[in-house]
């Protein structure tokens, strides 16, 4: 049986019209926004193969550039956490003006710096936010917008990424949030080794399944 794809369209994102893809699976049950880590960008490997997974499961992606091309050769704004959370309130705020997608619940997922920036934005729209999973992150540069977090909170880090496994065991003593830490044996930061960005898949998948079919439900 062949399985259902997802449309990709390119977008442009916000008032600073920042480049990305949003891909639109049929009936989908939600939307989950991506948040990129330092240097990379909408156009990232493995960001996108996790983005056409996600819609195979019937979520809605959204990858977009956190930065402009101008910004992004500023080195300091690439680690500008209130900057990347600022374009992540803006990119939710893009999308309820977009028909498509404007009534879908809305989860980030957040990968190295990114995931900070996808928590201090869960923070600053707790009614908007339904769930949050961070792939490698720094959700300890988070920092005091930790315990302000509602929704549920998904950690996946390397088991061979061990200093990101101890900021990681770090931040999460600060939520106050529902959370689950996931170690994904033998993976390193960027989880190249096979099948561990696989096993990223299953875990982000079947969490923003459940919470943001739950929140549909609700609504």
């Amino acid at each position: 049986m062949s399985r259902i794809v997802s449309e990709k369209t390119i977008v442009s994102v916000g008032p600073r019209a920042l480049e990305g893809f949003l891909r639109l699976p049929p009936n989908p049950l939600g939307l989950v926004i991506f948040a990129h880590g330092a240097g990379s960008s909408h156009l990232s490997t493995r960001n996108n193969y996790v983005a056409e997974e996600l819609g195979k499961r019937a979520i809605a992606t959204l990858l977009f550039d956190l930065l402009s091309e101008e910004e992004a050769r500023d080195r300091a704004n690439v680690f500008d956490i209130p900057l990347l959370s600022t374009r992540m309130i803006e990119a939710i705020a893009w999308t309820r003006s977009s028909p498509d997608v404007s009534t879908l619940p809305i989860g980030l997922f957040g990968s190295s710096t990114g995931a900070a920036a996808a928590l201090v934005a869960a923070a600053q729209a707790p009614a908007e936010v339904q769930a949050v999973v961070s792939r490698g992150g720094r959700p300890d540069m988070a920092g005091e917008a930790l315990p302000k977090v509602k929704a549920p909170v998904l950690l996946i880090i390397g088991g061979a990424d061990y200093q990101v496994i101890e900021l990681n065991e770090f931040a999460a003593k600060r939520l106050a949030c529902p959370y689950k830490l996931e170690i994904v044996p033998g993976a390193t930061h960027l989880f190249e080794e096979p099948g561990t960005l696989e096993r990223v898949v299953d875990l982000a998948g079947d969490w923003f399944a459940s919470n943001l079919a739950q929140a549909g439900a609700g609504s």
